[in-house]
């Protein structure tokens, strides 16, 4: 599986460590939406489109956040949650989709953190202009 286009969608405000969105099309026949690039403190890597996990309320069993204190559809207290680790913040999204093989993972990162930096030159040649 080959990648055969990138779209980069540079974020405004470059203070913050969520630096783009790419669109990613495999083969020309898959699309895969909202794949993050993001400053880490080694570089660049790019993060799965995720969403957060959803819990039954206890009274009404509609889906609400994990992290709500209320349910959003009845208003009943949902179980308090204990205090969390950074790691398990972080669990409470489950990605989407994402490559098996880390090979693959790899060269979705070059390829994408590749045309970020193309991208992200083109801007900036505009604004001389």
């Amino acid at each position: 599986m080959q990648i055969t286009e990138v779209k980069i969608q540079l974020k405004e405000d470059a203070d913050k460590r969520l630096k783009a969105y790419a669109v990613v099309t495999f083969d020309d026949v898959f699309v895969v939406r909202n794949v993050k690039i993001i400053e880490g403190k080694q570089g660049l890597f790019i993060a799965m489109p995720s969403r957060r996990i959803r819990v039954s309320c206890p009274k009404c069993g509609a889906r609400n956040d994990v992290t709500n204190r209320y349910c959003g559809q009845c208003g009943a207290q949902m179980p308090p949650q204990p205090e969390k680790t950074p790691e398990q913040i972080q669990a409470e999204h489950k990605d989407m989709a994402h490559p098996i093989k880390q090979e693959f993972r790899e060269y979705m990162q070059k390829e994408i953190i590749a045309a970020y930096e193309k991208a992200r030159s083109s801007a900036g040649e505009g604004e001389q202009a």
